[in-house]
This record gives structure tokens, C-alpha cells and sequence, in this order.
């Protein structure tokens, strides 16, 4: 299939807003795809090549794409830069430069295929060791040389992670309903039990979507809790609450078969390698054949845990492990089974998931089952609280013990509790440069919500304080975060590829038509990284939204 196929539909989808005609756009689309393409090619109109669960990653900094594209065009990296300055899109810097070499060779190129693409872009994920950036240089040049100047354009933009053409999740899920004839209930199914679009459209085009099931090895999407002002609306909202410390850590999602484990992040990134204790301790202690089970992986020092921030050493280490366990041991506090022995159980009710995790772990001082009370005791309840508090945690989730487990969705049955203001968790889209003090560091950072529907980032506001030197983050650090991800430049100006997340506080929400949203934070002050979270994490619109109608109620 030809790339330049698809870089046909991405024109027409930048080409409109409107949710129904992008839904039409991609199901008419979907309908002409051969099924050994359409994975790749639903994952490609999501601006991605890997789901998000694989291992593997192909974005690449931008000096990397400017050393590409004067290998390919034979432009000098220093007339690349300068066509950026002035255009500010890589993407269409390349498309420009080679159109120049084609004018200036008279050659003709045949352009790309999808398959082709995918291969190479496979290939350079796929790198390591020595001499790597070279070879990533090398094989994206081939790339470019390849395609022609339109359809090269779309390759960089995808390879810095820039290719949103308001194709979000909710988008996908409708048009395979509508290209397909299947109910939108059925393909939501099928996500949460094996969150990869691709897959799901090439199951249902052929007419299979209803055999898709939980395959050990590959994650499924969680249940996701919401913020509650505090305990009593909480436990109100729970109806048949049980409690539980909200610990400061690492969701792990842990899969057993027999001897085999996997353990997953609730970004659904695969982490095993890092946790080989944790491995040992599933391995040693919980007696199913083949379960799924959650808990929350903490780090330890003389048995009292230790913030996130030690333990996101662990995570994010792909080498010496050895050595990291050593100087940071963890262990786990575990909260639910959602499948054992070849059973989902989805649909049974949290009080007797936990019986059911409870009868197949041998608890140790490193590997147990988190703490719960039941209780509808406002008083015993903050007790309860305070408790979590004192112990180092950042407070308690209240859940109803009469729910059943609706995977990847908020559903109104998880409740978290914190003794902070109401926070968001946004991403970074842009950045400027400092003056004074701050001269050759950003320090200004632009913040985005997320379009649940189309995917899109939507900015709601700037923050410049509460950067802490004493936690570890400094200006200096987050310009060394954010600086691979830079995409654009407009003079002090930087547009950063939606990638890193953090967490703000505010003093409160205001319409403002300056931001993309339509919504301003009031004076947004920066909590911490959340490392543990994908940008597809991010606060919604909706929510913002919801927080502003509730905000102006209690204002009165």
C-alpha cells in the first residue's frame, strides 16, 4: 500500500474539526485497507508505529532529524537550521529541501509504501550499542530519500512525535464501529481487554472481534480512579466503601503464568526487566497457574517507604539492575485480581476479587495485600486518614466494594483522597527561554489538557514556579527533560512534543479565550513530574470543565 494513500487522508483530516467527518473520513478509509495493513496503518493514523505497551520507541530528537535531512537532501546541517528558524516546522523544512534536490538532480523518486516505512522504522527502534545514532541517521535518510517531498514531510512529523491529525482514541473506536458494522460497545470491549486499535481493526475486519480475549504477556487497560474533595463525599459516593492506603508508588499490573511473569506500568510500559526481585517475589508467593493481578510497588529503606521519586530510578534504569536493586529494594502492597486460572473477573464484585487475591497469596513482610477497613464512620474513617499520612502516604482511596471492575474507564467506584488543593496532571507543549537568571534555561512552561475524543492537546496555562532545587528539579533539569522533545522554534519560543507530565497546582479555573481550551489555570504553581503517567494520561477537557461548573456553585 502506498504511503502517499495515507498521506492523502491525513490532508483531509487536518482539513476539518469536526468529529463526525473525521469518523467518516477514517471509516470510508478503513473499508479500502487490505487486512494484513490495517494495524499498521490504524497505529500510523494514530500517529504512532508501536502500541503502547511494546518496548520499543522511534522518536527522535530534533538535531537528530537536522543531521538526517542534510544527509539526505546533501544541504549543510547549518542551511537546515536556518530553514527551521524560518519555517519552524521540521517537517516542512524537509519537504522543501527536497524538493531543492530533486530540482537539482532531476530525480524522479517512486515514493514509499507502508510496509516499507514501517519495516525501517522497526528496524531503528529496534537499535542498540555502539554507534547507534549513526545507524538511526543512516537508515532515517534512507527513508526520506525514498519518499517523496509531501510524503516525507508526514515521516518526520511522525518521527518527532508530531503527527496529530485529531485521530484520538475515540475517533479509532468509532470508525471501526461504522466501517465494520459492529457495535461501539463491543469495540470498547475489545480495547480494554487489548488496548492496541490496530490489532482491534484487524480483528474486526474479518469478523472476529468477538474473540478477542486476555492474552497473558500483553497488558489490558485498568480501572481508574477520580479525585474527591474529601472523605465524606468520598465515602458517600462509594456507597459500600472499603479504604485503603493511596500509596506513593509505582501501579504495577502483574501478569503470572506458571513460571513466567510480566509486569506492566499503568502506562502499560513492560518494566520486568527492572523488577527482577519482584519477579522472584510473584514467582515464590502467589500460588495461581495463570492470574493478572495489581498492587502498588513501593521503595523501601528499613521497611519505611520512600517518595516515587526514588523509585522512577528503578523504572526508567535499563541497565546495571543488579546494582539498583541493591541500593534501592522494594516492596508491594497488592490491592486486585482481574483474571485467574482462565477466568475474567470483570464483572465479579471487589469484595470478592480481594477474597479470591487474598486465597492465592503467601503475604511476607515484601509481598502482601494493602491495607482496607470497611467503614461508613466519618470519624474512624479520617482516623483511617490521618494514619495513612503519618506512614508516608499521600492519602486513601475509598472504593465500592459492591463494584465490578470496568477496565480503563472512571466510573465513579475508585475514589482517592489527598490532603492537597485540587491538582491537574497536564502536559508540556511549549516553553520560552529565560532572561537573567534563568538565560539558557526554559522557564516558562505552556500546559495542555487533552480532547478525550480526538486526542488533541489543548492549552489552559503557563507555569514558572514551584520548581524546588531541594526536590531535585530545577530549570536546569526540566531544559535537559524537555530539550529532546523540542519540534519547533519561534525565536524565545520552543514547541515541545506533548511528552513529559507533570503536576499543578491552582488557585482556581477562569474561561480565557487566549488558550486553545478556552480555559486559564489562576495562578498554577508546579507540584512534581509524573513520571509515572503518558501524556494520553493527562487531564481531560471534560474535567477541566466539570471543575469549573463545580468551582462556581461553591462560589455560589
Amino acid at each position: 500500500m502506498d504511503f502517499t494513500t495515507m498521506v492523502k487522508v491525513f490532508k483531509k483530516l487536518e482539513s476539518t474539526r469536526k468529529r463526525l467527518e473525521m469518523v467518516d473520513i477514517v471509516s470510508s478509509f478503513l473499508k479500502t485497507v487490505p487486512v494484513d495493513h490495517i494495524e499498521n496503518v490504524v497505529l500510523l493514523l494514530m500517529g504512532k508505529v508501536f502500541p503502547e505497551y511494546s518496548e520499543y520507541e522511534v522518536g527522535m530528537a530534533s538535531q537528530m532529524i537536522i543531521k538526517t535531512i542534510s544527509k539526505a537532501t546533501g544541504i549543510r546541517e547549518e542551511e537546515i537550521n536556518k530553514m527551521w528558524v524560518d519555517k519552524g516546522d521540521l517537517g516542512d523544512v524537509c519537504e522543501e529541501a527536497l524538493k531543492k534536490r530533486k530540482q537539482a538532480t532531476l530525480f524522479e523518486r517512486k515514493g514509499l509504501t507502508v510496509e516499507k516505512l514501517v519495516s525501517n522504522l522497526e528496524k531503528i527502534a529496534k537499535l542498540t550499542g555502539k554507534g547507534t545514532t549513526e545507524k538511526k541517521i543512516m537508515l532515517t535518510a534512507e527513508i526520506l530519500s525514498s519518499a517523496t517531498p509531501e510524503e516525507a514531510n508526514y515521516v518526520v512529523k511522525l518521527l518527532l512525535g508530531k503527527l496529530r491529525v485529531g485521530v484520538g482514541e475515540g475517533v479509532v473506536r468509532d470508525a471501526i464501529a461504522k466501517a465494520f458494522n459492529i457495535d461501539t460497545k463491543d469495540v470498547e470491549k475489545a480495547w480494554q481487554l487489548r488496548p492496541n486499535y490496530g490489532y482491534i481493526a484487524k480483528m474486526a475486519k474479518q469478523g472476529k472481534i468477538k474473540q478477542i480475549k486476555i492474552e497473558l504477556g500483553k497488558p489490558i487497560q485498568v480501572l481508574l480512579a477520580e479525585k474527591a474533595p474529601n472523605l465524606e463525599y468520598a465515602i458517600k459516593k462509594a456507597g459500600n466503601p472499603g479504604m485503603e492506603y493511596k500509596y506513593d508508588g509505582m501501579r504495577a499490573q502483574i501478569h503470572k503464568d506458571d513460571s513466567n511473569v510480566w509486569i506492566f506500568t499503568r502506562r502499560l510500559e513492560n518494566v520486568t526487566k527492572q523488577f527482577p526481585d519482584l519477579v522472584k517475589l510473584v514467582r515464590e508467593h502467589v500460588k495461581c497457574k495463570k492470574c493478572i493481578i495489581e498492587g502498588e510497588v513501593l521503595a523501601v529503606k528499613n521497611g519505611k517507604p520512600l517518595p516515587f521519586q526514588t523509585l522512577s530510578q528503578r523504572i526508567k534504569r535499563k541497565y546495571n539492575i543488579k546494582e539498583m536493586v541493591k541500593k534501592i529494594p522494594i516492596k508491594i502492597e497488592l490491592f486486585d485480581i482481574v483474571y485467574l486460572d482462565g477466568k475474567t473477573l470483570f464483572n465479579t464484585v471487589l469484595e470478592k476479587r480481594r477474597s479470591l487475591l487474598d486465597s492465592i497469596v503467601q503475604q511476607s513482610k515484601d509481598i502482601k495485600l494493602s491495607k482496607m477497613i470497611r467503614t461508613k464512620d466519618i470519624k474512624e474513617a479520617e482516623e483511617f486518614y490521618n494514619q495513612a499520612l503519618k506512614d508516608g502516604q499521600e492519602g486513601v482511596m475509598v472504593k465500592n466494594l459492591d463494584s465490578k471492575y470496568v477496565a480503563g474507564r472512571k466510573e465513579g467506584y475508585w475514589w482517592k483522597v489527598k490532603p492537597v488543593m485540587e491538582s491537574l496532571d497536564l502536559t508540556i507543549t511549549r516553553a520560552e527561554w529565560g532572561e537573567g537568571k534563568r538565560k539558557g534555561f526554559l522557564s516558562s512552561f505552556v500546559l495542555a489538557c487533552r480532547d478525550e475524543y480526538t486526542g488533541e492537546f489543548l492549552e489552559c496555562g503557563m507555569v514558572g514556579t514551584g520548581i524546588k532545587e531541594k526536590e531535585g528539579i530545577t530549570f536546569k533539569s526540566m531544559t535537559e527533560l524537555l530539550k529532546p522533545h523540542i519540534i519547533e522554534q519561534h525565536g524565545k519560543t520552543v514547541v515541545i512534543r506533548p511528552s513529559i507530565v507533570v503536576e499543578v497546582s491552582y488557585q482556581e479555573i477562569q474561561k480565557s479565550p487566549k488558550y486553545s481550551s478556552g480555559y486559564a489555570l489562576r495562578f498554577p504553581r508546579f507540584v512534581r513530574i509524573r513520571d509515572d503517567k503518558s501524556p494520553d494520561e493527562v487531564d481531560t477537557l471534560e474535567r477541566i470543565e466539570r471543575l469549573y461548573k463545580n468551582q462556581k456553585h461553591r462560589k455560589g
